[in-house]
């Protein structure tokens, strides 16, 4: 429900409030005053089109702010955007530049036009002419008579919806596999073939730069003899001179530090330390002869090496830089080919959860179908009653259920709005048939049949903004079209925009747009009028600028008549 509309820089308007109050509120005044102003300042709210050529003549923004009241389950979604209230109110506002940059906020946020049009759509509605258009889509046709269906079919809808988007998450799955299954065949082919190739050389970590240097010592193997030998030489002497090495001269100097010793206790560590020198030099000259002794060459081990090493490097060129990467790649790629033979099991898995759900699915397409049948004829009744109340007694509205082509996330109907005005024409797509006026009073009909059918408490806090209801209508047919705002009304927050007496005299409330012009800005405010001033503006709707002793009895006359009918609400 809106309590506050506040106007700045709107077309007319150069600044203007409106408090709003539950029940029925009309906004009157003269052609160009700027009463349909109201209504664009709403639509802004609702994330409608901003037209920059709107904003007022010398100013270089227009702003519009509105104060809703909101229902509790509207909580949960302003919590998610991080829009806070004021007990229980939401602050609204868009703001349109003079160069067409628009910005809109929500609690203060600063959020996108289209998540405005979403929180602020669950509570305000607009019937204006674009409205009635919308009238002719079957996908707002169908959310009609779902709504006259009720909650239950509200939520078994819900539920058909939830388990459509399944089902289309999986048909998507499982077309995606099928439609891949060749490539992935492939891929497995060639997987297998690199696993057997590697798991038929079998490398071992580390196994080539094991193999390296085994290689090279297998080459080089005349060099490190002749290395060894050399050693071996300087260490132990050779075989013309045994006193030429390295032990010999330790010897020697082992003999002198004893003698030495034996003289000087001063010299005892020299000793000791002479003889682990000779130690030394023995192992040393022990080792290098083992070595020696293994260092022998052979063909045939070298022959071996080399071909292993191609083997391994035939891995490498293909699979890794080193044999370890290698066996890292066969180690993942193990692991992609069990995903890839498991493909046929996903592929009759997703197929048995795709029939399930489209066993659920039909059972509920069936279900829904039948409340829809149900509640076609029902709605259909109820709104022919209302359009013979509004000056249309032989008009005909039906909601035609059919199936569907194919099945949507919606059910799997075809809902169809049919009109016939006068008893000799066959119901046809109401979009081709009806006229202006005829969509009007079809709309009102449904909101007035819909509000008193609807017992969610949230409905009240619900607004409906009416603009050119009354087009193409007069007389006794505006009376009615203000009794029937006047009860739906008792549901709901109703605001109209309209020229008719008749309509404006069964509001609750009585808004007028005034304009004054001091010869160069023309201005236009709103006040709220009661008694003698709002039958003088009833008169004058009636007979024009000036108000007649006439108009001004028939003003009485429709205002008594008005609140006669609330009495008896």
């Amino acid at each position: 429900m809106i309590s506050e509309l506040r106007i700045t820089g709107l077309g007319v308007i150069a600044e203007a409030t409106l408090d709003l109050h539950p029940g029925f509120t009309v906004v009157t005044g003269e052609t160009g005053a700027g009463k349909t102003m109201v209504v664009t300042g709403l639509g802004l709210l609702l994330g409608q089109r901003a037209d920059p050529g709107a904003v007022r003549t010398g100013q270089d923004r227009a702003r519009v702010e509105g104060r809703l009241c909101f229902p509790d389950e509207l909580s949960a979604r302003l919590d998610e955007l991080g829009i806070g209230d004021e007990d229980g109110e939401l602050l609204v506002a868009r703001q349109v530049s003079a160069q067409g940059r628009s910005r809109c906020w929500l609690g203060g946020a600063g959020v996108p036009v289209a998540t405005c049009a979403e929180v602020v759509g669950e509570l305000v509605t607009i019937h204006g002419q674009s409205e009635q258009l919308r009238l002719a889509s079957p996908d707002h046709q169908r959310d009609l008579l779902d709504r006259a269906a009720g909650p239950d079919t509200l939520t078994l809808r819900q539920r058909y919806g939830e388990l459509w988007q399944q089902r289309r998450t999986v048909d998507k799955e499982l077309t995606d596999l099928v439609s891949s299954a060749r490539e992935r065949a492939r891929e497995a082919d060639m997987v297998a073939h690199a696993l057997d190739e590697i798991s038929e050389v079998s490398p071992e970590p580390g196994e080539d730069d094991a193999l390296a240097e085994e290689a090279n010592r297998l080459q080089d193997v005349d060099d490190l003899r002749e290395s060894a030998q050399t050693a071996i030489a300087a260490l132990a002497g050779d075989d013309e001179d045994p006193g030429s090495g390295g032990l010999a001269a330790v010897a020697v100097a082992e003999r002198a530090l004893v003698e030495l010793a034996g003289r000087d206790r001063l010299a005892e560590p020299m000793v000791e330390a002479v003889r682990q020198v000779r130690i030394l030099l023995d192992d040393l000259t022990s080792e290098t002869a083992r070595y020696l002794d293994q260092v022998e060459a052979d063909p045939h081990r070298l022959e071996a090496v080399t071909a292993r090493r191609a083997a391994l490097a035939g891995l490498t060129r293909k699979y890794g830089e080193t044999v370890d990467e290698v066996l890292a790649w066969a180690s993942r790629n193990a692991l992609r080919l069990a995903e890839l033979s498991g493909t046929d099991e996903r592929i009759s898995e997703l197929e048995a959860v795709r029939e399930g759900l489209d066993a659920q699915l039909g059972e509920l397409a069936g279900q829904l179908t039948t409340a829809r049948q149900q509640a076609a004829a029902h709605l259909a009744e109820a709104v022919s009653v209302e359009l013979a109340a509004l000056a249309m007694p032989k008009a005909r509205l039906e909601f035609v259920v059919s199936p569907a082509d194919e099945p949507g996330p919606y059910g799997a109907d075809r809902i169809e709005l049919q009109f016939s005005a006068n008893p000799g024409s066959p119901p046809r797509p109401i979009a081709k048939v009806a006229s202006g006026g005829e969509l009007s009073r079809v709309r009102l009909g449904l909101e007035v049949v819909l509000a008193d059918r609807e017992s969610d408490p949230a409905a009240s806090r619900r607004s409906y903004v009416f603009d050119e209801v009354d087009s193409g209508v007069g007389g006794a047919v505006a009376v009615e079209i203000g009794r029937r705002l006047a009860a739906l009304a008792r549901h709901a927050q109703v605001v109209v925009v309209t020229h008719l007496a008749q309509v404006a005299a069964f509001a609750d409330r009585h808004l007028v747009v005034a304009k004054a012009d001091d010869g160069q800005i023309t201005t236009s405010g709103i006040t709220a009028v009661e008694q003698t001033d709002r039958a003088a503006e009833l008169a004058r709707m009636m007979a024009g600028l000036t108000a007649t002793d006439a108009s001004l009895a028939h003003a009485g006359e429709l205002l008594a008549e008005a609140e006669a009918f609330r009495s008896t609400a």
